[in-house]
């Protein structure tokens, strides 16, 4: 009988653990899918190369689509590979923060961009160019990877060097256990958090003050007023990833029968979910994404309108 209780709550346990991974897999291709044709309609189409919005948009797109990539890895790695070589892990980890880290500072940049584009229409085409916003995306992943160094260097003074020869679990959690690991991610967190939040308030009054203003291209003022209210909706989103911790510690406590299934749930709202609305959020509402895509979809189905009537017509003879 106990034989038979434990192969149950193995079986029990793969299961759970199956139905987990598939349903993270299965988001993340729907998410890497989704942005896919917003990056396929970037590049096909020359209109956007020229413009700052744009590339700062399909920056944010990509950035998102390497970061649920490496958070999914990540989390099927902590059920199919326990014994991850430290470096690798690190490495991983790194990156992961860095995508992590760049979603936010895009955001801020690209309401920088709107903030100029109304408030000093006259200098925009000189402050917002190409070469220029191709140096702010530079300075976002120099400024983003910070956090992750950090990590490493804390992670070298505090352990032994011949923890890199080791292996473990890879999870940032795991990995980062000391004290000194938790004040500097909280430290960070809020940095970031509140530099974004002042560049998108600051931006805000300031367009706003710019539509009161303006006599003559309210509509224009109104619509960057949206969008950067936007751009704080979508860094909300993202931002929920950062009380995953503090979600964790408040809840699963209460419930501790149910931990995993919640600590999952809370890692799905908070992590994955996110990604999938703050491009479509942006994509589907920018009239140009949104006509390029309208062509793309009307041109392919069309195509196969007329492969079906041709293979018809083959038929017949």
């Amino acid at each position: 009988m106990n034989s038979s209780v434990q192969l149950y709550n193995l079986q029990e346990r793969y299961a759970d653990a199956f139905a987990k991974n598939f349903t993270i897999v299965s988001l993340a291709v729907i998410i890497v899918s989704i942005n896919g044709i917003f990056v396929y309609i970037f590049f096909r189409s020359s209109i956007f190369y020229s413009d700052p919005r744009y590339i700062l948009y399909i920056h944010l797109v990509i950035n998102d689509m390497l970061m649920v990539c490496l958070s999914v890895t990540l989390f099927v790695m902590s059920f199919a590979w326990q014994n991850v070589p430290i470096p690798f892990c690190v490495t991983l980890l790194i990156v992961a923060a860095t995508a992590h880290k760049n979603t936010p500072l895009t955001l801020a940049g690209m309401a920088v961009e709107r903030y100029i584009a109304i408030c000093k229409p006259l200098h925009h085409h000189q402050i917002c160019t190409v070469r220029r916003t191709y140096i702010l995306i530079s300075l976002i992943w120099g400024v983003g990877v910070i956090p992750g160094l950090t990590d490493l260097i804390l992670l070298s003074i505090v352990r032994p060097l011949s923890v890199f020869t080791t292996t473990a679990s890879c999870s940032a959690p795991i990995l980062y256990s000391t004290q000194y690991h938790e004040i500097h991610t909280r430290f960070m967190n809020g940095l970031y958090s509140s530099v974004v939040w002042l560049i998108l308030v600051f931006t805000y009054c300031q367009v706003l003050v710019a539509a009161r203003r303006a006599s003559t291209d309210k509509s224009s003022a109104k619509k960057a007023q949206s969008t950067i209210l936007l751009h704080g909706a979508q860094l909300l989103l993202c931002m929920m990833s950062y009380i995953t911790a503090i979600i964790d510690k408040t809840f699963v406590p209460l419930i501790p029968a149910d931990r995993a299934r919640l600590t999952f749930l809370n890692y799905l709202l908070t992590n994955i979910i996110p990604r999938l609305l703050t491009p479509l959020i942006y994509g589907v509402r920018d009239k140009l994404f949104y006509k390029q895509m309208k062509g793309l979809f009307t041109c392919r189905i069309f195509l196969v309108k007329v492969e079906t009537i041709n293979e018809k017509k083959r038929s017949t003879h």
